[in-house]
C-alpha cells in the first residue's frame, strides 16, 4: 500500500513539474524513409523561441512518461514557427518508439527552454562535419550557419543503401553519405576523411553522433596529427 501511494505521489509531482516546464506543438507530417528506421517529422512549434541561433540548437522532447530525448531541428522557419527533425529509429529505445507512433495532427510536448550545443562554426577555411544517422539534423543545421558555403563539407555514415540514395536526392548539401563498414561508423568515416586529404592547418572537425563513434573518431583524428583544439565533439546516447 505504501509503495502504491508513494508511486502515485511521485507521479503527481512529476506531472506538476512537467506542466510548468513543457510547451506543446503539432505534428504536421511524418515521413518514414523506406525502410522506416529513419523518420522525418515536420513540426509546428508556435511558442518556440529560436532567435538566439548562434550555436547548433536542440529541443528536449517528451517521448514517454518523465522521459525526454534531444533532437536538433535541421532548420527553422521563423515566420511559420515550423521545423523538421530526423530520428534514427533503428534501436528500440523510447525515442524510436515515440517516433514510430507519431502521426499527422498529434500533439507533442517539449521543454520550453531551447538548448544549445557547443557547435558554432569557426572562422576557418575548412569546416568539416562528421556524423551518423542520429546526427543528420545536427549536421544540416550546422551547414546553414556556415558562410560562405564553400568552407563547408562533411560525411555522414548511413548503414542502409536506400537511405544513402534518398539523402543524395533530398538535400542540397556537400555532406556525402558514407557506407557503414563497422558497427559504430568511426572507421568508415576515418577512411573517408583520409581520402579527402585535408590540411592539418585551418581545418576544424565537428563530430556528432553516437557516443562511441564520436569518441573513437576523435582518437583517430588525433592520431593523424589533428590537435584537440581542431576537433569539436557532440556525443549522443547510443
Amino acid at each position: 500500500m505504501e509503495t502504491s501511494t508513494l508511486s502515485k505521489l511521485k507521479r503527481k509531482a512529476g506531472q506538476l513539474f512537467e506542466a510548468r516546464l513543457l510547451q506543446t506543438g503539432t505534428v504536421l507530417e511524418v515521413r518514414p524513409w523506406n525502410p522506416s528506421t529513419l523518420i522525418e517529422i515536420d513540426l509546428h512549434l508556435p511558442l518556440a523561441d529560436m532567435s538566439n541561433w548562434e550555436h547548433v540548437p536542440y529541443i528536449k522532447f517528451r517521448v514517454d512518461d518523465f522521459t525526454f530525448r534531444d533532437y536538433t531541428p535541421s532548420g527553422w522557419d521563423a515566420e511559420t514557427h515550423t521545423c523538421t527533425i530526423y530520428i534514427d529509429a533503428v534501436h528500440n529505445g523510447p525515442g524510436s518508439k515515440w517516433a514510430r507512433h507519431l502521426k499527422k495532427g498529434d500533439t507533442i510536448s517539449y521543454i520550453k527552454k531551447i538548448g544549445f550545443t557547443h557547435h558554432q562554426p569557426d572562422k576557418t577555411s575548412a569546416v568539416i562535419a562528421l556524423g551518423d544517422e542520429s546526427s543528420m539534423g545536427h549536421l544540416l543545421a550546422l551547414q546553414k550557419m556556415v558562410l560562405p558555403h564553400t568552407r563547408f563539407s562533411g560525411g555522414v555514415v548511413i548503414g542502409n543503401e536506400e537511405h544513402r540514395k534518398l539523402f543524395n536526392e533530398y538535400f542540397w548539401t556537400p555532406i556525402e553519405p558514407v557506407a557503414r563498414k563497422d558497427v559504430y561508423g568511426h572507421n568508415s568515416l576515418m577512411e573517408w576523411v583520409l581520402n579527402q586529404h585535408y590540411s592539418l592547418e585551418n581545418t576544424i572537425f565537428y563530430l556528432a553522433g553516437n557516443n562511441t563513434m564520436v569518441a573513437q573518431l576523435r582518437k583517430l583524428l588525433k592520431q593523424q596529427g589533428y590537435p584537440s583544439a581542431q576537433i569539436k565533439v557532440q556525443g549522443f546516447w547510443s
